[in-house]
């Protein structure tokens, strides 16, 4: 929420930093020496020097790396919290307003001449004392709702509001995309008991988008795709005539849909298959529904703020 609040104190430009292959390339020697700052005990130590030390296995070869830290692994990201302390604390030296997990990091400036002297400073900071490599092609100085910060973006009003990258939906589009081409000749319950899991996941990380028209779009989509997967089934025109006329559609409709030559897609998105599988179709087969939970979700944090304001921490029933 914080690097919502610093473009609307008209700090509105953004140093988005990318640190080139961080964890292929973090000096083991450094790393541990700020390691020690903090825990004392050898026995911990020389376990994480193991850790850091762990041999890779490539076409049956095992290499010891030299520098960089295993990806993936649960202490990677504490590893490079104390790594990059030093780099905090010179922000904070600097009176710099930041947000940063793990290497992503974003530095909000008040103008753009000002981004460039600031990156110009922390380029030559990183690079000589933590011998970090900074991405110059990947970092820029941008406007904030040009940018993405852990897969959130923002708007560009005075007071901004949050909102899912394009990337982010672009990225979890192609998962579904994969799912969806895996279902085809299975049941349609199948599909969507497997979307689930992926679909809730997803929303719980961006539930808060302060944007809704992102949700809805990706609910009409998601039921453009399973409808599309419905057309597939039928694949002879008899069976499309039949199939529409049990839905309800009217003769003359389903005669023309059935055998017009287009192909599935095209003819899922239009209005006789939203007649005929409309979303309460899908709700009843419990299709996970973003625009609902959002719903939900913010009747909760209303519900839970109301509570906090009543006097004597009273809850009401």
């Amino acid at each position: 929420m914080a690097a919502r609040e610093y473009p609307s104190e008209g700090k509105r430009w953004v140093i988005d930093l990318d640190l080139e292959k961080f964890f292929d390339k973090v000096n083991h020697d450094i790393l541990m020496s700020r390691v020690a700052r903090k825990v004392k005990d050898k026995r911990v130590l020389k376990l994480i020097r193991r850790y850091l030390k762990a041999g890779i296995m490539a076409d049956r070869i095992v290499s010891v790396p030299s520098q960089g830290t295993p990806q993936g692994g649960p202490l990677s990201p504490l590893l490079s919290n104390l790594l990059l302390d030093d780099f905090d604390k010179e922000l904070e030296k600097r009176n710099l307003s930041f947000c940063r997990y793990a290497d992503d990091c974003n530095i909000y400036v008040g103008s753009l001449r000002a981004g460039k002297r600031v990156l110009e400073f922390l380029t030559g900071f990183l690079e000589t004392k933590l011998k970090l490599k900074v991405n110059r092609e990947k970092t820029k100085v941008d406007r904030p709702w040009n940018r993405t910060f852990l897969g959130y973006s923002m708007t560009s009003h005075r007071i901004p509001r949050l909102k899912v990258s394009p990337d982010s939906v672009k990225r979890l589009k192609g998962k579904i995309k994969i799912l969806c081409r895996k279902g085809r000749g299975r049941s349609l319950l199948t599909t969507i008991a497997d979307l689930k899991p992926i679909l809730r996941g997803w929303f719980n990380y961006f539930s808060l988008s302060e944007v809704k028209n992102t949700f809805g779009d990706l609910d009409k989509w998601l039921r453009h795709r399973l409808r599309c997967i419905i057309r597939r089934l039928w694949k002879r025109p008899s069976t499309r005539f039949r199939k529409m006329i049990n839905m309800g559609i009217t003769e003359e409709t389903a005669r023309i849909s059935a055998s017009n030559g287009r192909g599935p897609w095209w003819n899922s998105g239009k209005s006789h298959m939203n007649f005929a599988f409309p979303k309460k179709y899908f709700d009843s087969l419990g299709l996970y529904s973003f625009v609902d939970s959002l719903s939900a979700y913010r009747n909760d944090l209303r519900t839970a703020v109301v509570r906090n304001r009543m006097p004597g921490g009273v809850r009401g029933r």
